[in-house]
């Protein structure tokens, strides 16, 4: 039986790119190059199969431009909101995504900013590779602790369930606001206190660690008046997306030392990252790192696969996401 031509947008690991030409008439892009959207969909003028990820804006434009041939878009990462979800079920293209295989990598990352940012890592990096550094003093870049400290989770999913986990061997106290209560076993099991009024528990948290998916109700969840509520040394991690946080108000409110400090691996507008905010000291910032980590990027790409070869085999993909009623 013919092979199906998939089209992948951007270089993937060596060992999905191989096991795709194994199994597919699969198009690469080993230069790794960025494309328009205009440009995918030339790519994809002869494709059975479209794999974007979370950098291609696939919007009702391309989607309208893609072959008719074209039924399913595999996304090679967890969010959808670059896809056009409504255009592709009008055009009848099936989406899925790659769930459950990156929240061990993104906990991590999470835990791995969360101690950054009070014990001043970033800061104390940069002045001992630029030769400041005099040595040891009593007082010298003194930051705080996060044992004992509480610890606001907002969105208690998965990835939020395994961020309190891991925080609960730090001996931090766990709080959350989800759009739903979590089952009381995780709740028992995290020691993990509900709160209902996201506003309550912004005043009252050390930490917050932003875990919620993104979507039109949580664009600027955290806006100017929200960043206002929290206490003067409260630190804000986001390793969800940038959007969730009104990223200029947050600058403003770090700058001013509104509030103690941030640890950020999306951004609003990325790849730009604004000059005020990476100018700050009070600001840990990693460039996008949440799933980077061999295992879970392999693992992302077998999801792909899987997806593929349901779809194409006649079967429901295990992955497949719906468009928001």
């Amino acid at each position: 039986m013919k092979k199906p031509v998939v089209v992948v947008t951007r270089k993937l690991p060596e060992a999905i790119e191989t096991r795709m030409m194994e199994l597919f008439e699969a198009r690469l892009n080993p230069r790794d190059r960025s494309y328009a959207g205009r440009e995918i969909a030339k790519l994809a003028a002869d494709a059975d199969v479209l794999v974007p990820t979370v950098t291609d804006r696939i919007d009702a434009k391309v989607i309208a431009a893609l072959p008719e041939r074209l039924r399913l878009i595999a996304n090679f990462g967890v969010g959808v909101n670059h896809i056009d979800l409504a255009a592709a079920a009008k055009r009848g293209i099936v989406v899925t995504n790659t769930p459950d295989v990156l929240t061990e990598d993104t906990a991590d990352l999470t835990i791995a900013l969360l101690l950054a940012v009070p014990r001043r890592l970033s800061e104390g990096e940069r002045l001992l590779r630029t030769g400041k550094w005099v040595g040891w003093s009593p007082t010298f870049m003194m930051g705080s602790r996060v044992s004992g400290k509480r610890l606001g989770i907002i969105g208690m999913g998965r990835i939020g369930q395994a961020v309190a986990k891991r925080a609960r061997a730090f001996n931090m106290s766990i709080h959350y606001h989800n759009r739903k209560r979590v089952h009381v076993a995780a709740e028992s099991l995290l020691e993990a206190t509900y709160w209902a009024d996201l506003d309550q528990m912004l005043a009252h948290m050390d930490f917050i660690s932003i875990n919620c998916p993104y979507t039109p109700e949580t664009r600027h969840l955290l806006n100017e008046r929200r960043l206002k509520l929290l206490q003067p040394h409260a630190c804000i991690v986001n390793t969800a997306r940038g959007e969730i946080i009104d990223e200029a108000a947050l600058t403003r409110a770090l700058a001013a030392k509104k509030i103690g400090g941030a640890g950020l691996d999306v951004y609003e507008h990325e790849p730009k990252v604004a000059a005020a905010l990476r100018k700050l000291p009070n600001a840990v910032l990693a460039p996008h790192l949440g799933s980077a980590t061999r295992e879970g990027r392999i693992a992302m790409g077998e999801k792909v696969i899987i997806n593929i070869r349901a779809f194409t085999d006649g079967h429901k993909p295990p992955d497949r996401v719906l468009p928001r009623e």
